[in-house]
């Protein structure tokens, strides 16, 4: 009894430094896509630098929705799964822009090189395209489900 509410305070402890460094991170990456977005503007939109703004906005995003699942964590006690589809989801978009960046960048090399690069893009977003709706249709099943859970209760 006793080493259960020890272990619990423990575990509070941790969710709250954790979600500490959590908000922290979040700010800092705030400040660098602002920084990033400022240099974007004086290039004149710089396709590069405007894909890194939004890499580091969706970074940021990830941030607090996981700052988000820590917090809801730390006050009903249970871990819940939609945070970390959401999380997943954002992962793969930035991912899905990476890729396409870097594949207009390589339509620029030698005709055989960009031909494998393009082959191993497309597989590689047809893989993305896949995990992003079945995690979509899992978000939207999980809403379904509490809403139904809701309505029983």
């Amino acid at each position: 009894m006793i080493a259960t509410r020890s272990f619990h305070k423990i575990e509070l402890v941790a969710y709250f430094v954790l979600g500490l460094l959590l908000a922290l991170t979040a700010l800092v990456g705030i400040v660098t896509a602002a920084q990033s977005l400022f240099e974007t503007i004086l290039h004149k939109g710089d396709l590069d630098l405007l894909v890194t703004t939004i890499d580091r906005l969706l970074f940021v995003l990830m941030l607090v929705e996981i700052l988000h699942t820590v917090r809801v964590s730390f006050l009903s006690g249970t871990l819940v799964c939609e945070p970390f589809l959401i999380v997943g989801l954002i992962a793969s978009v930035r991912r899905v822009l990476v890729i396409t960046l870097e594949s207009t960048q390589a339509s620029q090399k030698g005709a055989q090189e960009a031909g494998e690069i393009l082959h191993a893009t497309m597989l590689e977003l047809g893989i993305l395209g896949g995990m992003i709706l079945i995690m979509v249709i899992s978000i939207v099943l999980l809403r379904r489900a509490h809403e139904a859970h809701a309505e029983h209760v």
